[in-house]
């Protein structure tokens, strides 16, 4: 049993990457700062924002999960999350991508009875 329990903090590919580019960029813009430097505080903060689309493009392939209560054998921080393709509930990173969340069941057309393909409607009364 991990320290969390059944709790995944979230820990992925997605999220190692963009840490540990964003604490590059971050040094980068330290060292501009300390030799004066504006092409090294530029480079640096563009290492940053390299850092926020590479997170989330991973986070859309499938390397990042979202916190939560999640299975053992998904917990590890190599294992793809298959509910990315369709979005996560509640994700911003997600939303901006066009994914609304969980995906909305599909229904098949002729497996459906024609009574409940289109239901009868009471005719409307008549105005006079």
């Amino acid at each position: 049993m991990s320290m969390h329990g059944d709790h995944d903090m979230g820990h992925t590919v997605a999220g190692w990457t963009g840490t540990c580019t964003a604490v590059l960029g971050s040094a980068v813009m330290g060292v501009g700062l300390a030799a004066d430097s504006t092409g090294g505080l530029v480079a640096g903060g563009a290492v940053v924002v390299l850092a926020a689309l590479a997170t989330w493009v991973l986070h859309l392939a499938g390397w990042g999960k979202p916190s939560g209560t999640r299975p053992v054998a998904e917990q590890p921080w190599r294992v793809r999350d298959a509910a990315a393709r369709g979005g996560h509930p509640d994700c911003l990173g997600c939303r901006l991508a066009g994914r609304r969340g969980a995906a909305a069941p599909v229904v098949v057309p002729a497996l459906v009875p024609a009574a409940a393909a289109a239901p009868e409607r009471a005719p409307a009364p008549q105005r006079s």
